[in-house]
């Protein structure tokens, strides 16, 4: 799913099916790739940032409407150790470059796996250097295990290239053959 998507959901208990705040951010590890969590909004008329915060351990349900967790007692207070409050730069907005210097485009969204774990497994991407396809100008690219994210520029393989989708379906397959050239390369 595209880390856009869950932006706006709201965050609903299992244990009084109560709904306790909204989605605002998606916060990931740059280091690992995978989702550590989320900032909040509170819901209803007043609704505005939470100081709370939502860690990836907290969630046992990441489901098409909502965000699922046990009680109001997985949101946690932000505070500077805290995983989902980390200073991480915003990657949506940041150039993507091919390690041979091929600018491919610019970051719109993050592409997440979820099971266990939530992992950022590639890019959507767009811009003047994205060409016109039958998926009109977005582009997704998949990552590899570990990937470089600096403050001018995410940088790629070049051979991801060959790797780049027009839509989702059958994105999954992409992230695990390029994954798997990788491997082999190395």
């Amino acid at each position: 799913m595209r880390a856009g998507e869950i932006a706006g959901r709201p965050v609903v208990t299992l244990d009084t099916a109560e709904d306790i705040a909204e989605v605002k951010d998606v916060v990931f590890s740059h280091d690992h790739g995978y989702l550590v969590g989320f900032t909040l909004n509170k819901r209803g008329w007043l609704s505005g940032p939470m100081k709370e915060t939502l860690d990836w351990s907290g969630v046992r349900a990441l489901g098409p409407d909502a965000v699922m967790v046990a009680s109001g007692d997985a949101l946690a207070a932000r505070d500077a150790e805290s995983g989902a409050t980390g200073d991480a730069e915003d990657v949506v907005g940041g150039r993507v470059i091919t390690d041979s210097g091929r600018e491919l485009g610019v970051v719109t969204d993050l592409v997440v796996e979820v099971d266990e774990q939530a992992r950022v497994v590639g890019y959507e991407i767009g811009g003047a250097t994205v060409e016109e396809g039958p998926g009109g100008d977005r582009r997704y690219i998949p990552l590899p295990e570990t990937f470089a994210v600096s403050s001018s520029a995410l940088i790629v393989p070049a051979s991801v290239t060959g790797f780049i989708r027009d839509d989702l379906s059958g994105f999954g397959s992409a992230v695990d053959e390029f994954r798997a050239q990788l491997e082999q390369t190395s």
